[in-house]
């Protein structure tokens, strides 16, 4: 196995699934890098126990995020084709930047001018 960092901006964090008779879990994340030609995505999956801590990433956060690489080989028959997966286990991360969480009163408020008396009116 591999390990490495990753940072970028969430673009993507998907509801928790669960898999099997024994409830294994896992989450996909995906970020978002601007390399200022193309944007890039990046899945990773956050399993078990990190499913719970990933709730904590909203989408728009600045975050930077340990993985461990792995990869599996699999083929049906011996006589079928071998395919190789490539999977990125995120282990831990780090939001740098949070989204501003939007004040739905503040929101509310400066809508609410249009249903107030005229009394409210500068002119």
């Amino acid at each position: 196995m591999s390990d490495g960092k990753v940072r970028g901006i969430v673009h993507f964090v998907d509801e928790t699934k669960t898999f099997g008779q024994k409830g294994f879990r896992k989450r996909l994340v995906v970020l978002e890098q601007d390399t200022g030609r193309f944007t890039n995505f990046v899945p990773l999956e956050f399993t078990q126990d990190g499913c719970d801590r990933a709730a904590q990433l909203k989408v728009g956060d600045d975050v930077e995020i340990e993985f461990r690489l792995s990869g599996r080989k699999w083929q049906k028959d011996p006589q079928s084709e071998v395919r190789y997966f490539l999977n990125a286990e995120a282990v831990n991360f780090k939001v740098l930047g949070a989204q501003p969480a939007v004040d739905e009163s503040v929101v509310n408020d400066e809508f609410a001018g249009a249903d107030a008396p005229d009394d409210d009116m500068p002119f």
